[in-house]
């Protein structure tokens, strides 16, 4: 995979070039593993033999609220218009796994966290992962990895809306094992429309991680929600993040959700305050 580098990579390299060292350890895929670099005069050149010049250097080491893909002689901000949406996709960096922000709102919470262990809560809350699971928002692709990896877990149906995110996905070092992980099927459409096409009882987990209230209300509507408890199977559970709590505007979402959740059917609707959502159970 070509380097994939942001402020917190450059930085470090920067500051060994001003120290008059002619080595340094710095990450080339954005926190997931680490090589040692030479620092030469021209630029910084990394052991497969790429080599990135101090302008280009500088230009990321700027751009605090950027990933950049390195692919020869080109270097280029991993962002994106998607046609699909209308809006803007990005892929902003925090120091270990990225989040992507659309239309200007991160798909993941990063204050205080970051979005791997953000995932691993969402994970937490729905276990333990078994039999097929429904991911209905890909995103970057993190749920699904993560269910996938669950011993007991059989397969991961995720569900992408935008195949601009798929495109921002692809160049995020963090999400190849979305397109490699053979436990993982990828489908392309809406979630409100997709789950209708599923059989009774086919899932025993679903993950529900939608984007905002004011970018996706239909997949917090009790029409969405029945389709949920139907495609669950009997003793399964959905996890269903809502945002904070214990916030205001997260509050006003959860209270609305879980009125919802139970008119659907579930049976028992539980919040799960550290992991910004509540579990539905079948």
């Amino acid at each position: 995979m070509p380097l994939v580098l942001s402020h917190y990579e450059v930085v470090p390299l920067m500051e060994a070039r001003s120290q008059h060292r002619d080595r340094a350890e710095i990450s080339p895929d954005l926190g997931l593993s680490r090589v040692t670099v030479e620092i030469a005069e021209h630029g910084v050149l990394f052991p497969g033999g790429e080599s990135v010049d101090w302008e280009w250097v500088e230009e990321i080491a700027r751009s605090e609220t950027k990933c950049f893909l390195v692919d020869g002689d080109d270097l280029s901000e991993i962002r994106l218009f998607s046609e699909a949406t209308g809006r803007v996709c990005s892929l902003y960096p925090t120091g270990g796994a990225p989040t992507m922000v659309i239309g200007g709102f991160p798909m993941h919470r990063i204050k205080g966290t970051d979005p791997h262990k953000d995932t691993l809560e969402k994970i937490k809350a729905a276990s333990p992962i078994v039999g097929r699971v429904l991911d209905t928002t890909t995103g970057l692709g993190y749920t699904a990895i993560e269910a996938a990896r669950a011993p007991l877990c059989t397969e991961v149906v995720t569900v992408e809306l935008d195949p601009g995110s798929l495109e921002i996905a692809r160049q995020n070092p963090w999400s190849q094992e979305l397109f490699s992980n053979p436990r993982i099927t990828q489908m392309v459409g809406d979630s409100f429309d997709i789950i209708k096409t599923f059989a009774g009882g086919r899932f025993m987990r679903i993950i529900h991680d939608p984007p905002t209230f004011s970018l996706a209300g239909e997949l917090y509507s009790g029409e969405f929600y029945r389709e949920c408890h139907r495609v669950l199977a009997h003793g399964g559970r959905l996890f269903h993040y809502v945002g904070n709590l214990e916030s205001n505007a997260g509050g006003t979402v959860s209270r609305g959700a879980i009125k919802r959740l139970k008119e659907a059917g579930f049976a028992r609707v539980v919040p799960k305050p550290q992991a910004f959502g509540v579990v539905a159970y079948r």
